[in-house]
């Protein structure tokens, strides 16, 4: 069964690169998912995983990436899977 977590990010999240090294750091894990900046100037990320521990470990990866030092705020939730995922990918609106 798949696994899936909803993350707003709060802080100097947008310009920073913060959805590029994201997507870097999910292409070393097994998860699907995207990411995106909102209009607030929070960043909106929804990843998934058969394995849970594979989606917390990426979850922590990007904490304690160089990501972590722009990063004042994390609000995470466990959410339904999306259908039809591939990949990890960036989503500009």
């Amino acid at each position: 069964m798949m696994t899936a977590k909803q993350v707003f990010y709060k802080g100097h999240v947008q310009g920073v690169g913060f959805r590029y090294s994201t997507k870097r750091i999910a292409s070393g894990f097994d998860v699907t998912g995207w990411v995106k900046n909102l209009p607030d100037g929070r960043v909106h990320l929804m990843a998934q995983a058969f394995e849970a521990d594979e989606l917390d470990a990426f979850l922590e990866d990007i904490q304690q990436s160089s990501l972590g030092s722009h990063i004042k705020e994390r609000e995470m939730k466990v959410v339904p899977a999306e259908t039809g995922l591939r990949g990890f990918s960036i989503v500009r609106d």
